[in-house]
């Protein structure tokens, strides 16, 4: 067996950025930026009221309180045409600028109006109320580095900059395929000796739950020259992908059509990893393009797509942050294992109490108990022993773009 550090490292060295493109920045979202972006604008570009109100002088409202001329109007959108004095106001509204003279803005909740004149009821010092320029950002900021994954509050803030174009590592598409003659799909009954082909589905719905674009490479039989059509379509087609994913037959025991195949087409390697679930891996190259075959047990080929293909995708898109973080959490059960030289990764319900995570099992640990899989949230890292006790730190890797968002929150 090799250890996972060095697993993963191979697999990264043969995993290689894509080439930059130009793109509007409304088409962007969930791409990487290949080039920092700065702005020459500040913003926002003048000082403006965050409240509807009264533009006054603060030291008008002293002593509160204070009745002041109301001298015009600042709708948002204007520029005003006149200043104000001493013991005067003017009505404004969110956004508006400032006149000339003001220094601070007055809520209109703590303000009555009769007739030209405005009553101020509390004292404010001076900037109540004001969004000076630059305050969000300053011209020549750098405001997103390299290496930035678009949300679309980025887009929003690339919008308020009159960034209409970024640079950007373009959108990978990542064809998967199942193999085997036990698979069968749909409503069709289940004859002696097959199961219904799980694996693709879910490998394709964590490309989607990444943003990437999954291609549905199909079930393929144990046939050679099936498995051959497939790969070569995939890998040197006019259509192709920037990377494939076959689950199932990469085990010892397995029939090597697969390997056959792979080991013609490309430059693979069969590894034997020191984790549980997901031991056996391979990976190569079928010309420039990067192969994962990942096993053919349901849990083991969504762990090993966290644990191997995840971290190239995010790679291979220019992401800056490959790793998901590992969090310290306390174990609210035992998470008991026996010692075989791996690294176990248990399947755990994470929650939190008190600000921490805490943790037990999903349910059954075998690598075919996918709807265990399927209740768990996160992986507990149980290193090589007899386990983790009852309130004892376990390090957890949060599953799913939607528990790493709340957990970035």
């Amino acid at each position: 067996m090799i250890s996972l550090k060095d697993a993963q490292e191979y697999v990264l060295q043969h995993c290689r950025v894509g080439s930059p493109e130009i793109r509007s920045s409304q088409s962007s979202l969930g791409l990487v930026l290949a080039e920092e972006v700065s702005t020459n604008e500040n913003v926002p570009p003048f000082d403006n009221t965050a409240m509807d109100g009264f533009a006054v002088r603060s030291e008008d409202t002293l002593g509160a309180p204070q009745q002041l001329e109301i001298v015009g109007t600042i709708p948002a959108g204007s520029t005003p045409d006149f200043s104000v004095s001493s013991g005067q106001a003017a009505r404004i509204m969110t956004g508006a600028p400032l006149p000339e003279g003001a220094d601070a803005v007055v809520m209109v909740e703590l303000t009555k109006v009769e007739e030209d004149y405005v009553t101020v009821q509390k004292t404010v010092p001076q900037g109540n109320h004001i969004r000076r320029a630059g305050e969000d950002l300053k011209s020549g900021q750098v405001v997103f580095e390299k290496g930035t994954r678009l949300t679309p509050t980025h887009l929003g803030v690339l919008a308020s900059i009159a960034c209409l174009e970024v640079s950007v590592f373009p959108p990978l598409k990542i064809g998967v395929m199942s193999t085997g003659d036990e698979l069968i799909e749909g409503e069709t009954p289940l004859q002696p000796g097959q199961i219904r082909d799980s694996n693709r589905h879910s490998l394709l719905a964590l490309l989607h739950d990444l943003g990437l674009e999954g291609v549905d490479l199909g079930l393929i039989p144990d046939s050679e020259e099936d498995i051959e059509a497939t790969i070569r379509s995939a890998c040197f087609g006019e259509d192709s992908c920037d990377a494939v994913i076959s689950s199932g037959g990469v085990s010892m025991g397995d029939f090597d059509y697969v390997k056959v195949v792979l080991d013609r087409l490309g430059d693979m390697q069969w590894m034997q990893v020191a984790i549980k679930p997901a031991k056996p891996l391979a990976f190569g190259l079928v010309g420039d393009t990067p192969v994962f075959g990942l096993p053919g047990n349901p849990v083991s080929s969504m762990v090993s797509f966290e644990l191997f293909v995840l971290p190239a995708l995010k790679k291979m898109m220019g992401e800056s942050e490959i790793w998901a973080p590992q969090i310290r959490a306390i174990a609210d059960s035992p998470l008991s294992r026996r010692p075989d030289g791996k690294t176990h990764f248990a399947r755990v319900q994470a929650s939190i109490e008190d600000g921490m995570y805490r943790v037990k099992f999903s349910g059954g640990q075998g690598s075919h108990q996918l709807s265990a899989m399927a209740d768990s949230n996160a992986l507990a890292v149980v290193p090589d022993g007899d386990g983790i006790d009852e309130g004892e730190f376990v390090e957890i890797i949060l599953l799913h773009q939607l528990t790493r968002r709340l957990n970035a929150s």
